[in-house]
C-alpha cells in the first residue's frame, strides 16, 4: 500500500515539529506517515521535547532533525506549519495549514508543557478529519 505524508514544518525542527511528527504517527490512521523538517535545523532535538514526550510515553531522543527541502514538500499531501511569525517557511506542498504555535524552546517546562498538549490535540483533531476522509 501506497503511504500518504504528512509533514510538519517549524524553523530549527527541534520542538514543534518533532512533538507532533511523534504524535501523528502514534496514532496515524491506516496508510498515513508524519514526517518533519525545518528551514534552519538544529543540532538536535530540544531536550525539553524530549523531556515532556517522555512524560507523555513518547520516545524521541533518537529522532534526528533535518532541512526542508522540495523533495519532503512533494512527498507530503499535507503540510502543517507549526511555527508562528515572519520567520516561517513558506511550503509548496499540494495542502498547507498554518497552525501558528508559539516557540516553547524558552519557555519554562510548565509553558512548554502547554504548547505539548495543545499540539497533540491538533494532531488527533488533524487525524480525526483523516479517518473520515474530510479535508483538513
Amino acid at each position: 500500500m501506497l503511504m500518504r505524508h504528512v509533514l510538519f514544518v517549524c524553523v530549527e525542527n527541534s520542538f514543534r515539529s518533532q512533538v507532533a511528527e511523534a504524535y501523528f504517527n502514534r496514532y496515524a490512521p491506516v496508510g498515513w506517515k508524519a514526517i518533519s523538517a525545518g528551514t534552519r535545523p538544529a543540532e538536535n532535538v530540544h531536550p525539553m521535547a524530549v523531556e515532556l514526550m517522555k512524560e507523555d510515553g513518547l520516545e524521541i531522543s533518537k529522532q534526528k532533525t533535518k532541512p526542508l527541502n522540495r523533495e519532503l514538500q512533494d512527498l507530503a499531501e499535507i503540510a502543517v506549519i507549526v511555527c508562528s511569525g515572519s520567520s516561517c517557511p513558506v511550503i509548496h506542498s499540494r495542502k498547507v495549514l498554518k497552525w501558528d504555535i508559539p516557540d516553547p524552546s524558552s519557555m519554562s517546562i510548565d509553558e512548554a508543557r502547554k504548547i505539548r498538549d495543545e499540539l497533540k490535540i491538533r494532531v488527533l483533531q488533524l487525524i480525526n478529519h483523516l479517518n473520515k476522509n474530510q479535508s483538513p
